[in-house]
């Protein structure tokens, strides 16, 4: 049995289909051979086809997971998604004071679930952009997400590259803008830092089972910056993974379905 390397503490919502939030979050950290702990935000009734009900953790509870973890276990690096509502923002960031300064943070703004149902209320939004992206070390968008964060409409590449431009005004340092909502065979997404903006393309994948896409590259890449690897490399290596993890998705249930995190 391989040494673990590296602690992941995965903070966010819990999906009961076990495609998406935390359920990804912990197997994605398995597959990278790194230890992950968790905080819950939020439980959600959930399914392939809908999310049908949620269920916010109180925020003090919230806080008093992730700072029990980072007392005793630590961390390398943290990963957000799910966070729910306002309080909860703010008790996240609260907590992360007590995080070593320099600790790699990284935020999947989770808005929205993949069949559409707000997960974010939008007073929260005001609080992530005002507390949390300036803790942050990276953020990764879908574009619906970026929209909203950067309050612009993002039709194709230029207009990917301009709200990259203005995402990085927010405060936070690097941003993975994912394009896999504009049309066509070829998927582009864009890695923005104060050094440039490099274009990372691939071919559409085939099929529907994309269920926790977003989660999973988020935590793939907090695992590989826990683990020592540089920014480009660490994003280079997540979506390595989530295209192999998609290509091998198991075909469950009848809507947008699950990843095969066993890759």
């Amino acid at each position: 049995m391989p040494l673990l390397s590296g602690r992941v503490l995965a903070i966010g919502g819990s999906d009961s289909g076990g495609g998406a939030g935390i359920q990804a979050d912990l197997k994605t950290i398995a597959a990278f051979g790194a230890y992950g702990a968790t905080a819950i935000t939020a439980l959600t009734v959930q399914d392939t086809c809908a999310v049908h009900d949620v269920m916010v953790v109180p925020a003090a509870f919230v806080r008093a997971q992730i700072e029990a973890v980072l007392a005793d276990i630590g961390a390398d690096a943290i990963k957000t998604g799910m966070l729910g509502d306002p309080d909860v923002v703010e008790a996240v960031c609260e907590a992360l004071v007590a995080a070593p300064y320099g600790l790699p943070v990284v935020v999947d703004p989770v808005l929205r679930a993949s069949t559409g149902q707000p997960l974010l209320a939008e007073a929260a939004l005001i609080v992530l952009k005002r507390r949390l992206l300036p803790r942050a070390t990276l953020l990764t968008p879908n574009l619906p997400e970026a929209e909203m964060l950067a309050g612009m409409a993002i039709p194709d590449l230029p207009a990917m590259h301009h709200a990259a431009a203005v995402l990085l005004t927010l405060g936070v340092p690097a941003v993975l803008l994912k394009g896999g909502h504009l049309p066509g065979e070829t998927v582009v997404d864009l890695l923005a830092t104060e050094d440039g903006v490099e274009e990372f393309a691939a071919p559409r994948l085939p099929g529907r089972h994309t269920h926790g896409t977003g989660c999973t590259l988020g935590s793939a890449i907090a695992c590989s910056l826990a683990q020592g690897m540089p920014l480009r490399e660490a994003v280079l290596r997540a979506r390595a993974f989530v295209r192999a993890a998609i290509l091998a998705a198991p075909g469950f249930g009848a809507g947008n379905g699950p990843l095969n995190h066993s890759v």
